[in-house]
């Protein structure tokens, strides 16, 4: 979940946009959100309580709207879902967590100085004792840039300390120069491009070090992502995708570890946006013991569907996740229910009234699929799941929509998608959009790495076109001004935070408009024999061309 609008906004919809969204009604919007992320549903977590109130809600939901089941088969019937096998894991207790500074114990509380994972390694008990720690930069392994944080150094049985991001955010870089292609962010700045990383180098453990302004969000954030309960995919050896440690720091904590080395943390920092920089040993260790409680479970995607009237094995594919972050530490008021109202009620919600509104117009020639997925909040789990195991074939899915937090802070002059890329989908968006008065603005923060945060880009990375809509930050009322500290706003108080709850002072009249041209694109695609593909220069065009073939 990104960019969001979440202020309150005048409750005036355009004419236009007004006329160009027959059959979405606000207050039917309102409700589905309303009960979805109220404390009853006590914040959705997978393999909860929450869980099963959700999915069976969804299910009601894509029933009254007249969808058929999309799911899986099973004994010759599709069903409603398609299990999603996890690995679920969560510390049992309090965490021992302590760094040695030249001789003196400092122990540091999870949450406030630090935020430790649950292992995903399958490992039932972390122990670390005095493991040294080895600042590595930005963590970068790219031979095609021609760029190793590393340089051979061996961090077998260390800690791996890690900046987020990637250089050219730090370097200041704009438009497209810089050796990571400027101001947007690369896989390689992403938190989990990190871990991944740690685990390849064979390190014992990785610490992130929290910056609000690179990383995109405040440091409460990563606490309640980080110390909930935390959930993978089955692997066949965690060991190789997961450190046995895995967590953030934050920043005062990393300057008082650099301090202790003799090292003014910031010079480092600069000298990390080289090439030539290499690993630099700090001289505190970092020692940890927490017990940790790991098992399988099994979550759920919830899938509906309307057949195509001509060639129903053609797929187009809307798709949101229901799951948020479930109950976890208290905020300052006490409250543990994380109700997840924007984040993505707000999405489950355009799902259920998208597929209404297939079901109950004509009927179009190709298939069109409404997904709403697990686990997006662990890692996209669910969309990876699906795109792993695709009920439809993804050769023959012309394209994805999905709809991740949707403005509720009324209707806005523009929209946008998450990341930059290039692809004949977001043609489609932006004529269509033309056509209805509003611009498409390519995304403002592309330094926050939001197209590697969505669930559209398992199925991306696997060459299906595909975007994650943004509602636009140019609101009639108050413009780009008021979009921007909207946003701002709700990443501060209330994303990942039990503030995100439903209000009866939202203006929906923005989502309303949202799901008319979301509709207006999918149904052109589900009604014609186009098949979008990405951009010439695109690293999923080759992936995608491979499969042409099988759309003959």
């Amino acid at each position: 979940m990104i960019r969001l609008l979440a202020a309150a906004a005048l409750p005036v919809l355009a004419a236009s946009a007004a006329a160009a969204a027959p059959g979405f009604d606000p207050a039917r919007l309102s409700r589905h959100v309303r009960i979805l992320s109220s404390d009853e549903y006590q914040g959705r977590g997978p393999a909860t309580a929450g869980e099963t109130k959700a999915v069976d809600y969804i299910v009601a939901q894509m029933k009254a709207a007249g969808l058929q089941p999309g799911g899986a088969i099973v004994r010759g019937k599709r069903g409603w879902t398609q299990d999603v096998p996890l690995l679920r894991a969560s510390i049992e207790g309090s965490p021992a967590l302590a760094f040695d500074l030249g001789g003196r114990r400092q122990a540091v509380t999870q949450g406030e100085e630090i935020a430790v994972r649950a292992a995903l390694t399958g490992a039932h008990r972390v122990t670390l004792r005095d493991a040294p720690l080895v600042f590595v930069g930005y963590g970068v392994k790219a031979p095609e840039r021609n760029w190793d944080d590393f340089k051979g150094v061996d961090l077998k049985g260390k800690v791996m300390v890690v900046l987020v991001n990637d250089p050219d955010f730090e370097a200041g870089a704009t438009g497209s120069g810089g050796d990571f292609g400027g101001k947007a962010m690369t896989y390689y700045g992403r938190w989990t491009y990190k871990y991944e990383e740690a685990a390849r180098q064979g390190a014992a453990g990785v610490l992130v070090v929290h910056e609000t302004a690179p990383a995109a969000y405040g440091w409460a954030t990563v606490k309640n992502s980080n110390t909930n309960t935390m959930f993978d995919i089955l692997r066949s050896d965690p060991a190789a995708a997961h450190a046995p440690l895995e967590g953030w720091i934050q920043r005062d904590l990393a300057v008082a570890l650099f301090r202790a080395s003799g090292l003014d943390f910031d010079a480092l920092k600069r000298a990390a946006q080289s090439r030539d920089f290499g690993p630099v040993p700090l001289k505190p260790t970092f020692s940890a013991d927490y017990a940790v409680r790991s098992e399988v479970i099994t979550s759920h995607n919830v899938v509906g569907r309307v057949p195509g009237a001509k060639r129903p094995d053609e797929t187009v594919i809307y798709s949101a996740h229901w799951d948020h972050l479930g109950v976890g530490r208290p905020d300052a008021r006490g409250d543990r229910i994380y109700n997840g109202a924007v984040d993505n009620a707000t999405g489950i919600a355009a799902l259920i009234e998208m597929g209404r509104a297939f079901a109950k117009g004509p009927r179009p020639a190709r298939s069109v699929v409404f997904l709403a997925v697990t686990a997006e909040e662990k890692g996209l789990l669910g969309s990876e799941y699906y795109a792993s195991n695709p009920l439809y074939p993804l050769a023959r899915t012309a394209g994805v929509l999905n709809m991740d937090a949707l403005g509720v802070a009324g209707p806005a002059r523009n929209f946008s998608i998450s990341g930059s890329a290039k692809l004949g989908l977001l043609d489609d968006l932006v004529a269509e959009g033309r056509r209805r008065g509003r611009v498409y603005t390519p995304e403002p923060h592309p330094e926050h790495g939001s197209f590697y945060r969505s669930d559209h880009f398992p199925m991306a990375k696997r060459g299906v076109p595909a975007v994650s809509f943004d509602s636009g930050n140019d609101l009639l009322k108050g413009g780009t001004a008021a979009g921007e500290a909207a946003a701002e706003a709700y990443t501060r108080d209330r994303y990942h935070q039990p503030a995100d709850e439903w209000s009866a002072d939202w203006d929906l009249g923005g989502m309303t408009a949202d799901l008319a041209l979301l509709h207006a694109v999918g149904a052109r695609l589900a009604n014609s024999r186009q098949w979008p593909n990405w951009s010439e220069d695109s690293e999923f065009r080759a992936t995608r061309d491979a499969t042409a073939a099988e759309r003959r």
